[in-house]
């Protein structure tokens, strides 16, 4: 219940981020027009892919609610994953545009109305920061989130740019600050989407999760009393916190009775030390050959094995 309740408040702050966003990037483009101020037309056409990563954040949180199908048997978990994705792109493209339009405007400079331009920055500081402050608990959890809430750091850190070039424009009179303004911008924004790209990208590619090391995790499997050997590992994303697991880990040949107490062990580690909660594990059964010196633990598939002492 408190989780529903929690994910409903999110997905309300969303919207209203949403219509926000959209309502500010209007107000600066006219404002951009009536200045020539390139880069409040720059941080217009970046509030813009801020509108596009809430709408489509909004949307993959609406569509990630939904449970598994017949044909859909993870869910739709990585639906926000796959827009965080989109919205990294569309932020690399929008910094190719600003960068070639800055070029242009540096070669011909146009004079702006530096007193418009720091007035509509500032009130693009305040939304921002209000989106942010709204979306920051959200974007701890979830990549989705995170990407929405990026976007507004980067415009935010824009709209502050674009009032001290406002400034710097007053005071010296120098205009190309306005387009060196926006490659600044441009180049903020390929910043704030690169490490989305790659961490989504990371997601959709099934690699191993973020800060996480498979040596250490089979490392913890086999201190668990009972596990002899862990090997065919794979653990991959089903979104930013969501992970699974597949693996085969070798035991003593037990009954199926005895043998779940060590699944049990197993699943509990890395649910609450790894944090995953999907796993497939296939029990493979050694061999012991008793001998002089011990059990000898043959691996059946490789016909060689180790000496285990007395327990």
């Amino acid at each position: 219940m408190h989780n529903h309740h929690h994910r409903g408040a999110t997905g309300k702050r969303l919207q209203l981020s949403l219509l926000a966003t959209i309502l500010f990037i209007v107000a600066e483009f006219f404002a951009g027009l009536r200045a020539h101020s390139l880069a409040l037309l720059s941080d217009a056409a970046h509030n813009f892919t801020d509108a596009l990563s809430l709408l489509l954040a909004w949307f993959a949180f609406f569509v990630e609610s939904k449970p598994p199908s017949e044909t859909k048997t993870y869910g739709y978990q990585r639906a926000g994953v796959l827009a965080a994705f989109v919205n990294a792109l569309a932020l690399v493209v929008l910094a190719g545009f600003i960068f070639f339009e800055s070029y242009r405007r540096l070669g011909a400079p146009q004079p702006v109305a530096e007193r418009l331009m720091i007035g509509v920055a500032a009130i693009g500081v305040l939304v921002n920061v209000a989106i942010m402050i709204a979306l920051r608990e959200a974007g701890r959890r979830d990549i989705n989130i995170r990407s929405a809430f990026v976007h507004m750091l980067g415009d935010a850190v824009s709209s502050a740019g674009i009032i001290a070039g406002g400034i710097l424009i007053a005071w010296t009179g120098h205009d190309w600050i306005d387009p060196a303004l926006s490659i600044l911008i441009g180049l903020m924004i390929l910043w704030t989407g690169w490490d989305i790209i790659k961490e989504s990208l990371n997601i959709l590619l099934e690699g191993l999760p973020k800060d996480m090391h498979l040596e250490t995790v089979m490392e913890a499997m086999r201190g668990i009393p009972g596990v002899i050997d862990v090997h065919d590992v794979h653990i991959w994303s089903l979104a930013s916190h969501s992970h699974a697991m597949s693996c085969h880990v070798m035991i003593e040949d037990l009954p199926p009775s005895s043998s779940e107490t060590i699944l049990r062990s197993v699943n509990e580690l890395l649910a609450t030390r790894f944090h995953i909660t999907h796993t497939t594990i296939q029990f493979e059964h050694a061999l012991c050959e008793i001998s002089g010196s011990g059990c000898v633990v043959v691996h059946p598939e490789h016909g060689h094995g180790h000496i285990r002492g007395p327990r």
